[in-house]
């Protein structure tokens, strides 16, 4: 038996106690051109004017949470077996099919009404990911310690959100919706999703915490919009 490794799911102390008021106006001045590239490439919604107070700050380099982090991730790192590296290089690309095909409910996700729905739902984590991203500038575990050894590409671009994760999350969110009955199982595959990540060493826990948060925000953005509610609810007529 390996060692046990610490819980990744429980909520840090931090993020109880350090709310972000992510605004349009929070964004820094050198940051505006990436922040309005993303901003501009969502479907439903736009992510500068969102409310992201649920959205934790990144740690501070240094910071207990920060270090908390490395010892996570290099807990994993001694720890994960093969079968898991290849599981998460399995979803190196994030969408819908990659995440939920396997268990989503649907009679055809091919459908032209499935697919439109999910790939504008796509649009909108992407660009809410990409515009959290830009803010905080986060680099990945690997650029910040050579001593990480991810068993994933080192992929580009900053860690924090996890952009997998929010999207995992987002898509749990309104499958169980959908498929109330199913609800823990969806959740618990969008949590695998994230735990991959950090598994191959590409995220921090932190990271993929913030994703969640994000997820759960934009869902509540989404919820509150007719146009969504309609589209989503024409799902339904695709149910198994």
């Amino acid at each position: 038996m390996g060692k046990k490794l610490p819980r990744l799911f429980v909520l840090p102390f931090y993020l109880l106690t350090l709310p972000l008021f992510l605004s349009a106006q929070s964004v820094p001045a050198e940051l505006s051109a990436a922040a309005e590239k993303a901003a501009s490439s969502g479907y439903y919604l736009d992510p500068a004017a969102l409310d992201l107070r649920a959205v934790p700050p990144a740690p501070a380099p240094g910071s207990r949470a920060d270090l908390e982090d490395f010892e996570l991730i290099f807990a994993w790192q001694q720890q994960r077996t093969a079968e898991q590296c290849s599981a998460a290089k399995a979803e190196m690309s994030h969408n819908f099919q990659v995440f939920f095909g396997a268990i989503d409910p649907f009679r055809d996700d091919q459908a032209p009404e499935v697919k439109a729905f999910f790939k504008n739902v796509e649009k909108d984590s992407t660009a809410a990911h990409r515009y959290v991203k830009e803010i905080y500038r986060r680099d990945r575990p690997f650029v910040r310690d050579a001593r990480v050894t991810p068993c994933l590409p080192r992929v580009k671009g900053y860690a924090y959100p996890s952009g997998h994760t929010t999207m995992a999350r987002l898509f749990a969110r309104v499958l169980a919706d959908l498929v109330p009955s199913r609800s823990a199982e969806f959740m618990a595959r969008a949590d695998q999703a994230a735990l991959n990540r950090l598994i191959g060493g590409v995220h921090h826990p932190t990271d993929l915490e913030a994703g969640k948060a994000l997820a759960d925000a934009l869902y509540a953005e989404l919820r509150a919009l007719p146009s969504f509610n309609s589209d989503m609810n024409a799902l339904r007529a695709h149910l198994r």
